[in-house]
């Protein structure tokens, strides 16, 4: 199981990176986790629209689904059109959610384009087994733990600290995690984001092998992010960069 990383920038896309999007790869298969702001055209350096093979949303605020506008538009008219249906998982409503994004009626919305799928505790997606856990986020979000033979990813999405990002994460090969505020902040807000010392801590106590950590707004410097984790978590700790490769 290989994973690229093709946005990393938190809350909005950043200078050198776009927002929230991740390929995770596996007998041939691509599995996109969020297609952030700008994600698409970083994709595309890596896999063609046609060989998508399903995208998982972890939520649907637009620094993690935007480009499924574009992505709509490429399946629907670009080169070698009409591909089948990409399937697209997500919170429930996603399919609306994404007619009304780009203006069009719900009915069809994009359906025609796009196979919905709403979140379950447990499906299998082409290779992998995919897991969720709902997360603490002003609006329905998950967490996603891949499977793939004995090697398993988990992948934080948007939450603030809680437990059932503990257990999903229990013993996985990587946790994958935001940390989008500041260590001992006054000014952060709960239920919305993890710190660098909540992500270390949660890896910590989840028992994973490596912490990469994302999602960090430009505004902040990742290598210092990626530092303040090690504080907490005494494993490897490492960074996600555009277009970064880890095998796992």
């Amino acid at each position: 199981m290989k994973l690229t990383v093709i946005g990393c920038s938190g809350s909005v896309p950043g200078p050198d990176s776009a927002a929230s999007s991740y390929l995770v790869t596996a007998e041939g298969f691509h599995l996109i986790l969020d297609l952030g702001s700008g994600a698409l055209g970083s994709l595309q350096r890596h896999v063609a629209v046609p060989e998508i093979g399903a995208i998982g949303l972890s939520h649907l605020h637009p620094d993690h689904c935007m480009d499924l506008c574009g992505l709509y538009v490429a399946a629907k008219y670009g080169p070698g059109t009409p591909i089948p249906r990409i399937p697209v998982y997500g919170p429930p409503g996603t399919s609306g959610r994404m007619a009304s994004a780009y203006d069009l009626p719900t009915d069809p919305g994009m359906e025609e384009e796009i196979e919905f799928h709403t979140w379950q505790a447990a499906q299998q997606i082409g290779p992998f087994t995919v897991r969720t856990a709902r997360m603490v986020h002003p609006v329905p979000a998950y967490a996603i733990r891949v499977e793939h033979g004995n090697k398993s990813l988990v992948y934080t999405g948007d939450t603030g600290p809680n437990d059932a990002l503990i257990e999903l994460a229990r013993g996985a090969d990587v946790l994958l995690s935001e940390a989008a505020l500041q260590d001992n902040d006054p000014r952060n807000p709960t239920d919305l984001h993890l710190t660098p010392a909540d992500a270390g801590e949660h890896a910590k106590k989840a028992g994973v092998k490596r912490l990469i950590i994302t999602h960090v707004p430009p505004w902040y410097q990742r290598e210092t992010q990626a530092e303040h984790a090690r504080r907490t978590y005494p494993g490897p700790v490492e960074l996600a960069t555009p277009h970064a490769v880890f095998d796992i």
